[in-house]
């Protein structure tokens, strides 16, 4: 149950190149959040609360506005107290979910995906509806750059065809989520030797 009430918050089950962030300076300040990996587990929680118990703020794990501005400097982004957070954090938990189910050709799950089918089930799952193929997936929502990149952005590749073929879910640090035809549901680098030469955008829609 996911809930955005005035400013928003990080949490364990948060992740992304904002949770890397929090980790890389919990790590530099002496408190033990694990690798960072942009996953806010249970180690990272601990770092939190040990930061918070040294602070004297309010000990729960979470990194509200108070907490966050503490810790790294600077006021919580704006981006985190916009409606689409929850939302976006419901997707990428969802999408993990699902690793390793595997591929069929026309899946749309969630005993088998394919690529989209498995990108428009999950985003349904949260109340989104989008087309079923990839080339039509590519023409809905904005454009966002690569170097703008946000958990729940939709990222394209061009593979066995022109234009928009392959889709995945963008879950933050570089990696995507998607149905893969030779491992079913997985986790991929962007930049990796395969996917970063057929990469051709991402769009947001949320």
């Amino acid at each position: 149950m996911f809930s955005v009430c005035g400013a928003e918050s990080y949490r364990q089950g948060d992740q992304g190149q904002d949770v890397a962030a929090i980790q890389n300076q919990l790590g530099a300040l002496g408190y033990d959040a694990g690798a960072a990996d942009g996953d806010f587990g249970s180690s990272t929680a601990n770092a939190v609360r040990a930061f918070q118990r040294d602070k004297g703020l309010e000990v729960d794990g979470i990194l509200g506005e108070q907490t966050y501005r503490m810790l790294m400097g600077r006021d919580i982004p704006a981006s985190r107290s916009d409606g689409s957070t929850s939302a976006v954090r419901r997707i990428v938990q969802t999408a993990m979910r699902y690793q390793g189910v595997p591929y069929a050709f026309g899946g749309t799950g969630p005993g088998g995906f394919d690529c989209s089918g498995y990108v428009r089930y999950v985003y349904a799952q949260a109340g989104v509806y989008l087309p079923r193929a990839a080339d039509e997936q590519f023409e809905v929502g904005q454009s966002v750059s690569y170097s703008r990149l946000q958990p729940g952005d939709l990222v394209f590749f061009q593979t066995y065809a022109p234009g928009a073929s392959h889709v995945g879910i963008y879950v933050g640090s570089g990696q995507f989520i998607h149905a893969s035809t030779s491992n079913g549901v997985m986790v991929s680098s962007l930049d990796s030797g395969y996917w970063g030469p057929r990469y051709i955008g991402a769009r947001k829609v949320l």
